[in-house]
């Protein structure tokens, strides 16, 4: 009989913490890096992601550096055991080990526990989603020139509406609140309403920008997109945008030009050197990623913009199967499959497992192990290539090779 899990880590005699200090990590040759299995497919493509991502070590370092693995608890595989969706335990470990990586976890729809992925994000104050999106050639897609499709999503994780400031209709807080919104504040709200409330800050848009900045700095990103809808709400997400260029006129004043400053002050020529600025509507930005994807760099979003654009900008390039992200905090980092549970799926050994593997490959880039995640986008692309495929790109490829969730993780690693 399988020996049921403990809350209590076992970790690998050699293993390190990764550790934070001055705005840097110092990653040891054998940290200790957290794992959560994950829902539904999540085991199967766990274990195709870590497949790829220990031999994408071992073939680039050789015996000087290893990833010591613990497993952590979070979702129903949590709930069964403890009896509760999030552990302290697992709050715990990813704090102190700094970088963790999970499979996808299942979010009930309605009632019920609202979210084990926002609560990993909100308590341990991961205020940055990041998700990369570019095209992996080969991959099906619905647009004509994917290839220029190439930008990467800021989006805030704290606040909004995922704040989850809410009330339901009927409730004594609802009636409450309505109350107080009419007799106080003169608003009109209809009897019987739910309501929820949409907090924004300075303090948090501005650390999304400041990290989102940075990141373009060093990745020579060539321009920045405050994405929003401030010409309604003019208030939370109108101030969204101001915010983000006020910290960026701010901190960042000699490497970054405005639209306007470029009109203006620089006869409508890109000063070299420069990231550009700028700002689009939100329903304006989707129509704009399809007809000018080129013109897109960086996005930086609330958090429900954020949630929409990138799942739809996923969806330009082949859909989220194939889309990684990280939910980034200041020293510490979350990997994430972008994907949903897929519980029909469960135990198939079937699905598509790119969403983790390149997760894993945006973990060891953190880690600052560069090699080891070049070498996993290069067995990636060489296996799409060759038409190696699951289920879900075989279904829309003409002569290509289907194989399992597992057998894909292997021909990755053939790749390499």
């Amino acid at each position: 009989m399988a020996r049921r899990p403990t809350k209590e880590l076992l970790i690998a005699a050699e293993g390190e913490p990764i550790r934070y200090a001055d705005g840097r990590l110092s990653v040891p040759d054998f940290p200790i890096i957290p794992f959560v299995e994950g829902d539904g497919v999540g085991p199967d493509i766990w274990r195709a992601a870590r497949r790829v991502m220990d031999k994408a070590v071992d073939k680039s370092y050789g015996t000087d550096r290893h990833i010591c693995w613990t497993q952590v608890y979070a979702g129903e595989q949590s709930l069964a055991f403890f009896n509760e969706w999030i552990p302290q335990e697992t709050f715990d470990a990813i704090r102190r080990f700094r970088v963790a990586i999970k499979g996808p976890l299942t979010t009930p729809v309605g009632g019920g526990f609202r979210s084990a992925n926002v609560t990993l994000r909100q308590v341990l104050d991961l205020y940055a989603c990041v998700r990369p999106v570019c095209w992996v050639p080969g991959v099906p897609c619905p647009v004509r020139q994917p290839e220029k499709l190439d930008v990467v999503v800021f989006r805030e994780n704290t606040e909004d509406v995922y704040a989850g400031i809410e009330f339901a209709s009927g409730s004594p807080e609802a009636d409450k609140l309505a109350a107080f919104l009419r007799s106080e504040l003169g608003q009109t709200i209809r009897e019987g309403s739910a309501i929820g409330i949409k907090p924004i800050s300075r303090y948090a848009t501005q650390r999304l920008m400041r990290m989102a900045v940075e990141y373009a700095l060093e990745r020579r990103r060539h321009s920045i997109t405050l994405m929003h809808k401030g010409n309604i709400m003019k208030y939370t997400e109108g101030a969204f945008k101001e915010w983000g260029y006020e910290l960026a006129a701010a901190e960042y004043p000699a490497l970054t030009v405005t639209e306007h400053q470029v009109l203006e002050e620089h006869g409508g020529q890109m000063p070299p050197g420069r990231i550009l600025i700028k700002d689009r509507i939100a329903d304006a930005m989707f129509q704009q990623v399809l007809l000018r994807p080129e013109e897109y760099s960086v996005i930086v979003t609330p958090n429900l913009n954020g949630d929409y654009i990138s799942d739809a900008l996923a969806a330009q390039v082949g859909g989220i199967g194939i889309a990684p992200g990280a939910n980034i905090g200041d020293g510490i980092a979350l990997f994430e499959a972008t994907h949903g549970s897929a519980p029909k799926y469960a135990g198939q050994d079937k699905v598509n497992p790119s969403s983790l593997i390149l997760s894993g490959r945006m973990m060891l880039e953190y880690m600052g192990w560069k090699e080891a995640a070049d070498l996993i986008l290069k067995g990636l692309k060489s296996a799409i290539a060759q038409k190696i495929v699951t289920y879900d790109l075989e279904r829309q490829m003409e002569g290509a090779t289907l194989v399992k969730c597992s057998e894909f993780a292997q021909a990755v690693v053939d790749c390499m």
